[in-house]
């Protein structure tokens, strides 16, 4: 059930704001600024600046998003991120073990996979979707679409390669969602702590994906 509740909270949201840094106070900006352009599935990687801590305070001050981590790579790490109430789980690679302990936990887990091995694999331990990374690598859009006729029963999230030019091609070929980071996060509006163009750049994404669906 809670992976049917997932599944539409992507089809909802259809992107996920991936935030990685070395200072917790400007993660916790990042993550406001994209929550004020809309945003409300936002991932904290587990190798930011202590992410747990992080986690459970924009789950206190951003109630209407759904915070998860990302860069997942023992059980430890799992483990600690629910316990931090981390709402699901991206991992960079498929681990069966990892993944069976998130569905034991009735977290979504979105392992990380390229081929479609991987992706088949992942899917039939129990992911909750798979994140196609770096999807760049393969080809990008084109590799999305290529993969509707055989897997596309499996929910797909390019992530590493999607762009603010490009989400809304990866959603039109076919991805439940996309993930992005750099992308919305440029390091000269961080450095100068830009927040109202980070809202701006969130706002402009989620706008342009929408208005290709519709």
């Amino acid at each position: 059930m809670f992976n049917d509740s997932w599944l539409k909270l992507l089809q909802q949201n259809r992107a996920i704001a991936v935030i990685r840094t070395n200072k917790i106070e400007l993660g916790c900006q990042m993550a406001k600024a994209v929550a004020a352009g809309g945003m409300q599935l936002i991932e904290v990687t587990w190798n930011s600046d202590r992410p747990a801590e992080l986690i459970s305070q924009l789950r206190r001050e951003l109630p209407a998003c759904t915070i998860g981590t990302g860069t997942i790579l023992t059980l430890e790490q799992l483990q600690q991120a629910i316990a931090s109430g981390a709402q699901f789980l991206f991992t960079p690679h498929v681990d069966s073990v990892l993944i069976q302990a998130a569905v034991a936990r009735g977290i979504p887990i979105v392992p990380g996979a390229l081929s479609p091995t991987e992706i088949v694999t992942a899917w039939m331990v129990g992911a909750s979707c798979v994140k196609v990374f770096p999807v760049q690598a393969l080809g990008g859009v084109s590799y999305i679409k290529s993969l509707q006729a055989p897997l596309g029963n499996i929910p797909l999230i390019p992530t590493g390669g999607v762009s603010l030019e490009n989400a809304k091609e990866f959603i039109a070929a076919g991805a439940i969602a996309v993930g992005l980071s750099g992308q919305l996060f440029p390091k000269n509006f961080i450095e100068s702590e830009n927040w109202e163009a980070i809202a701006q750049l969130a706002k402009t994404l989620m706008l342009d994906v929408f208005e290709r669906e519709s």
